[in-house]
């Protein structure tokens, strides 16, 4: 019987989780074993799995899961450097010239475990099954609209925290903004069709904020784009792969612009393919906004977990989009696994 065991998330400010209760009930309808561990942080209570039917185990106890078991978490594992024999659903960060992904594929490798990364789960015609993007988009511009309204008050953005929903985040932001007493700041959002962009433009859009849409039209000719340095607010939108061009380059720090807070929400500042190489780390919960540059200042907002932000309604979402492929576990034959195992292995071959 194949074995999914859902595992909690360690890592601080991640209250998410890939599968509902009713989602756990219908794996288990099909014929799925399903363990869910136990979270003191977890957005969704552990009743609901309980009622369901699941097994319940204690929290962080996956590591000594049975061997079949397919390890289900979001986010990272702890950077403790053991073999990872399981085989794991996660997002990887690791097979995009991510420096730190190798120690992770390094791992799957003593372990003799294998990755199914989250973010390379695609169908036939090359399209993720299942995406946070439309909330990381969200949050992430609420938050480089936080670190304007600081920068207008003369402050560094100040540590950001869990919603209880997008209502409650609207509201906490137009207060912020509206205490100004300012106009609203100019916006351009690259990656506007996607997943992410659609949900970065309709936070700032919700928040009267002017936005010029940007995709893969604007951007073919392969930069440089100066009109980014025109706007107050730049939201990348696309994720780092090869060919991606470079939005604001190093020069933008000292050239002359309007452009005072950026918002990366595709986040890999470790990538070799970074299109916004003025950073070179991820912000925090704890610290949302780095400051590269002063007269004007420029700021950016790299947080890589933003839609743990709002963990219910992002939850909520990216598990009914990945249900369907979760089904297919009894098959790993199914072209989805089958796939997301093929870019495992190539990625890991030459370690």
């Amino acid at each position: 019987m194949t074995h999914l065991w859902v595992r909690a998330e360690q890592r601080p400010n991640e209250e998410r989780v890939g599968l509902t209760p009713e989602g756990a009930k219908a794996l288990l309808d099909k014929g799925i074993r399903v363990t869910v561990e136990e979270s003191s942080v977890r957005a969704i209570p552990i009743d609901g799995y309980k009622a369901a039917g699941c097994d319940i185990a204690a929290e962080n106890s996956w590591p000594d899961a049975p061997r079949d078991a397919i390890i289900f978490g979001l986010k990272e594992l702890p950077e403790d450097g053991t073999p990872l024999p399981h085989r794991h659903i996660m997002f990887g960060h690791a097979f995009k010239g991510q420096h730190s992904g190798v120690a992770l594929l390094k791992r799957f490798k003593e372990g003799g475990g294998t990755l199914y990364d989250l973010e390379y789960l695609v169908d036939d015609t090359g399209r993720r099954v299942a995406a946070f993007g439309y909330w990381a988009g969200y949050a992430g511009s609420a938050v480089t609209l936080k670190s304007w309204a600081a920068q207008q008050r003369g402050e560094l953005c100040a540590p950001v925290g869990v919603y209880a929903g997008k209502d409650a985040l609207l509201a906490d932001l137009g207060a912020e903004l509206d205490a100004l007493s300012k106009d609203r700041p100019s916006a351009i959002v690259i990656g506007a069709l996607g997943r992410v962009g659609t949900g970065a433009a309709d936070l700032l859009e919700a928040m009267g904020c002017t936005v010029t849409k940007w995709d893969m039209a604007e951007t073919a000719s392969g930069g440089p784009f100066p009109e980014i340095l025109h706007h107050d607010l730049f939201l990348n939108c696309i994720f780092a792969r090869p060919g991606t061009p470079v939005f604001v380059p190093k020069e933008a720090l000292t050239a002359d612009r309007k452009l005072t807070a950026i918002g990366d929400v595709a986040c890999d500042p470790d990538s070799d393919y970074n299109p916004v190489p003025v950073y070179d780390r991820a912000t925090t919960w704890e610290a949302p906004a780095l400051r590269v540059a002063e007269a004007p200042v420029l700021d950016v907002m790299a947080i890589d977990n933003l839609p743990s932000m709002l963990p219910v309604e992002s939850s909520e979402d990216y598990a009914a989009q990945l249900l369907d492929t979760l089904m297919k576990l009894d098959d790993l034959s199914d072209g989805v696994w089958t796939r997301a195992e093929a870019d495992f292995i190539t990625h890991s071959k030459n370690l």
